[in-house]
């Protein structure tokens, strides 16, 4: 997958996931918060599975983004 796809799909899988989970952040953190996702759920949708659709690494890296929102979420109140 072009590497710019990845991250115009982990921008807004970012941006979509800050929203799901109800996150004040402004923009550029969500949308980095996304490409970390979308590299988190890449590295783990590549060990499962060989080939993907731009579907399923969008599916991806909204899990990654929630994933990653939710651990930030633990420690960031500590």
């Amino acid at each position: 997958m072009p590497v710019v796809l990845l991250i115009v799909l982990g921008a807004l899988a970012g941006v979509l996931a800050t929203r799901l989970m109800r996150m004040d952040t402004d923009l550029p953190t969500a949308m980095v918060v996304g490409v970390l996702g979308a590299v988190v759920g890449g590295l783990g949708f590549r060990f499962i599975m060989t080939s993907a659709s731009w579907v399923g690494a969008f599916v991806l890296a909204l899990l990654g983004s929630l994933a990653l929102l939710w651990v930030w979420q633990k420690y960031q109140d500590r």
